[in-house]
């Protein structure tokens, strides 16, 4: 089904774009025609979106700013069938078929809304060390397909909210295992391709998300700090010793070389980023895991979560003259051989491609620029901004360059998005017209004259919501 899904891009570009809108026009049930409209003014409006009633200017809108909100506001999108069509499009992968998918958070500050629910404290990043805040906002997490050379396209796949009541490491591992059935069920995946690769950054309980989706195809890796702190296999109980047997071998601390063992595999490459790249892998090391955390509610003895650590040393980074620090990742494959150890390493690397997706939805579509105030209109946006973003990558190959004068040409195939986005006009004139023409009608009487509004908002408080038990008493006391 892969090959002929990019058969089929690669005849009738045109054609698969003109299915996505079809399949994103039936997921819109209430006002569908009013955000749709909006769909396609935020892809032909020229430049950055800075204000979400300038989208009613363009001529592919034609309700006014009103409806716009009313649409947002009390309109009703079907998560799950675009979810299916996302699926269904044309899916990037590796040179030798393999997907791989990344996983990560952006967050959509909102330090001043107090009306507005569901908010969490967001870490951002400040200028320096020890400069980090958190912020008050909602916080999206975001599956997308990554692609095997270097560019700033991504396929964005999911999206969900983390609310203040829930566990991100369990809403995660849902996440993604929706995402993979809804590639095997649309023909992306079969038997005997390679299990589909996964990788997140520092912050997930890989470990945890390994476990949680061990009944699927997939391999996980993620980064990990250079302070943990992994266990060998334990050595066989010998006959006529008294005691438990052991469970957990010698320590294997990633910032004490004494520690370190031979690597399984050791190898070094040459890349044109950031110089020669050194790799050394060892297999059959496992966390010791203890009852906290997420694992606090694990009912019996905890497992031996087997995998691969690599260690990624590169020459230099672009732009910085210091050593840069060693990059410690860990996969879900016990034994991991030199060719899954270079499909690790590289697909991780590929993952910061996410980050170019995030500027792009931020800075150019205007992801983060309305000031909605009810969380589900929030989510109605996001998803119109990710069949956007959708809709600029399946009409790469019928967009022509038009770069401004002080920029350089670029061949059809390495076009940027935001280049692709001028041109978007001029393809959508040869789509089926989808919306409806609005109905003629007039506006309501609105507020009296004099009056003012007398119903307040309700301010709501900002982070979770449900305490973490941090010990087994505690746990069990709450029943």
């Amino acid at each position: 089904m892969s090959s002929v899904l990019f058969h089929l891009s690669a005849v009738d570009p045109l054609g698969v774009l003109a299915r996505f809108r079809q399949g994103l026009h039936a997921s819109l049930y209430a006002r569908e025609d009013a955000l749709f409209e909006l769909t396609d003014a935020l892809l032909c409006t020229s430049g950055s979106i800075r204000t979400l009633v300038e989208l009613c200017l363009a001529a592919e809108h034609r309700r006014g700013h009103g409806g716009m909100y009313a649409a947002l506001n009390e309109g009703d999108l079907e998560p799950e069938r675009l979810r299916w069509a996302l699926a269904a499009m044309p899916l990037p992968q590796a040179r030798d078929g393999r997907i791989t998918l990344a996983v990560d958070v952006s967050n959509w500050l909102r330090p001043d809304a107090g009306t507005s629910g569901e908010r969490l404290f967001c870490h951002t990043y400040g200028r320096g060390r020890s400069k980090d805040q958190f912020i008050p906002g909602w916080p999206y997490s975001f599956v997308a397909a990554l692609e095997a050379g270097p560019t700033s396209w991504t396929a964005l796949l999911d999206a969900t909210r983390l609310t203040p009541s829930d566990d991100a490491t369990e809403v995660t591992a849902a996440q993604l295992r929706a995402v993979v059935t809804r590639l095997i069920g649309a023909g992306h995946w079969s038997a005997g391709d390679f299990p589909i690769t996964i990788v997140a950054d520092a912050g997930y309980d890989v470990a945890r998300l390994a476990y949680l989706l061990a009944d699927l195809p997939v391999l996980m890796v993620g980064r990990v700090r250079s302070d943990r702190v992994y266990r060998r296999e334990a050595t066989p109980h010998r006959p006529g010793v008294n005691g438990r047997p052991a469970r957990h071998g010698s320590r294997f601390h990633l910032r004490e070389r004494d520690s370190w063992h031979d690597p399984d595999v050791e190898s070094s490459m040459l890349t044109k980023r950031y110089g020669t790249a050194e790799i050394r892998a060892w297999g059959h090391l496992h966390p010791a895991l203890t009852h906290r955390s997420g694992w606090i509610g694990h009912d019996g003895e905890l497992p031996i979560l087997d995998g691969t650590v690599i260690r990624l040393e590169v020459e230099h980074l672009p732009g910085n003259q210091h050593d840069p620090d060693p990059v410690w990742l860990w996969c879900s494959a016990a034994a991991a051989d030199e060719h899954t150890v270079t499909v690790c390493w590289t697909m991780f690397l590929r993952r910061f491609d996410l980050e170019h997706t995030f500027r792009f939805l931020k800075q150019t579509l205007g992801w983060t620029r309305p000031k909605l105030r009810d969380p589900g209109a929030a989510d109605r946006w996001t998803w119109l901004v990710i069949a956007a973003h959708t809709q600029l990558r399946l009409a790469r190959t019928l967009a022509a360059d038009q770069r401004r004068p002080w920029e350089a040409p670029l061949p059809p195939e390495k076009l940027t998005p935001a280049r692709v986005r001028r041109g978007f006009r001029n393809i959508r004139a040869n789509l089926p017209e989808l919306a409806r023409a609005p109905k003629p009608s007039r506006p309501g009487p609105g507020r009296p004259a004099g009056s003012r509004n007398k119903i307040r908002a309700v301010v709501h408080e900002v982070g979770k919501t449900e305490k973490r038990a941090l010990t087994l008493e505690e746990h069990y006391a709450a029943g």
